[in-house]
């Protein structure tokens, strides 16, 4: 008899595939870059080429389809491949809506790159659905795309709200939802047509591997675009990458988990911190974002949140010098906790305060974090 297994259950074996070759419960790691064609010189088993195809990448792909209730995924050499990949699929005069505030180096090449290549990017405030609603031209819009929690201040977009414009108006919507990873939100369930992913963050969560991944709702011609740039672009993750992240995706859940867990003992902790600005993380009550974080996340607001220190830059930047047990480095959604001042490495132009502190926090003891950073704040007074 069929089961109806959780996806939690599922994530734990990889969907449970089993090697038919040699019965092992870890699937092998398939690197070869060319397959036999048949007799009749056709290629029944669906690999031509290791550009457009490998084995161990499709494994992967299909645990994140699982996972996002998608009918195809894509696996990418980067984050910023596969979110590059979706503006791709456009065409040079299409009108794009994306936010103010996202992840800076995708930001980044929209204003510069993307526009020179003839998209016209018009950026808005994305917890504000009048404006969001004024940016969408019917017709003329043919992309929406959306960062929840967004990138370094965490702020919450409603989904459902976006998915209904964008439909209205006749454009995809796409989220990028790095940070909510599929145990805590389900963007294709709430109105997106595209969820993106940098895999190198959570769905990894090791950092030890550079991958990015798309998953759709519909296998459409949008779709097919993607996946033709993905093939002729190069842009396919390799086979040992593909590995790895089917590794770090078993243990997804519990880690998402643990990680929410901790970042909200550690928001509690610092929100009344005397050396503390501000706490940013939805989990809090006082966050403007709370209630419709708590409506379309389920199970934890995730492991990132940002501190603002009261005494200003000098003091956030010599309290990330005197951490110790925090890691002083850029990414996220890893083991082991991050901590970096983000405006320093988005430089000029940036939206993010000069106060600030982003903090990953990964799966050490939230006291020992805590003592750490209070340790290191004391370095202020």
């Amino acid at each position: 008899m069929e089961m109806n297994w959780s996806k939690a259950s599922l994530l734990a074996q990889a969907m449970g595939k089993i090697d038919e070759t040699t019965r092992a419960v870890t699937p092998p790691i398939h690197v070869t870059s060319t397959f036999i064609r048949d007799p009749d010189n056709e290629y029944r088993s669906g690999n031509v080429y290791g550009r457009p195809d490998n084995e161990t990448v499709r494994e992967a792909e299909s645990v994140l389809s699982m996972l996002e209730g998608a009918s195809s995924t894509l696996v990418f050499g980067s984050g910023m491949s596969a979110a590059t990949a979706v503006f791709l699929a456009l065409k040079p005069g299409d009108h794009v809506v994306a936010p103010k505030v996202m992840y800076w180096a995708l930001r980044n090449w929209l204003m510069n790159d993307a526009v020179a290549w003839g998209l016209n990017v018009d950026f808005v405030d994305m917890t504000d659905l009048d404006t969001v609603a004024a940016a969408i031209k019917p017709d003329i819009t043919k992309l929406v795309w959306v960062e929840t929690p967004s990138n370094p201040l965490w702020s919450v977009t409603d989904v459902a709200a976006v998915a209904a414009m964008a439909e209205a108006a006749g454009a995809k919507f796409a989220v990028d939802s790095t940070v909510a990873t599929p145990i805590l939100s389900q963007p294709l369930a709430l109105g997106a047509d595209i969820v993106m992913h940098s895999a190198t963050k959570y769905l990894n969560g090791h950092s030890d591997v550079i991958a990015g991944a798309l998953s759709t709702k519909r296998d459409d011609a949008f779709w097919g675009r993607i996946r033709r740039n993905r093939s002729m672009l190069g842009q396919i993750l390799g086979p040992v990458e593909a590995f790895l992240l089917l590794r770090g995706m078993r243990t997804l859940d519990l880690r998402v988990r643990t990680q929410s867990a901790s970042a909200l003992t550690l928001a509690a902790r610092f929100a009344s911190h005397p050396r503390i600005l501000d706490v940013l993380y939805p989990g809090l009550p006082s966050h403007p974002g709370h209630e419709l974080a708590a409506r379309q996340m389920s199970g934890g607001f995730g492991g990132m949140l940002s501190i603002r220190v009261r005494a200003g830059e000098e003091a956030a930047i010599r309290t990330a010098a005197n951490v110790r047990l925090w890691k002083r480095a850029t990414s996220l959604g890893g083991v082991e906790s991050l901590l970096e001042h983000r405006a320093s490495i988005e430089g000029q132009g940036s939206p993010c305060p000069t106060d600030l502190l982003r903090l990953s926090v990964g799966l050490e003891s939230p006291d020992d974090l805590i003592v750490d950073l209070e340790g290191a704040l004391d370095v202020n007074s």
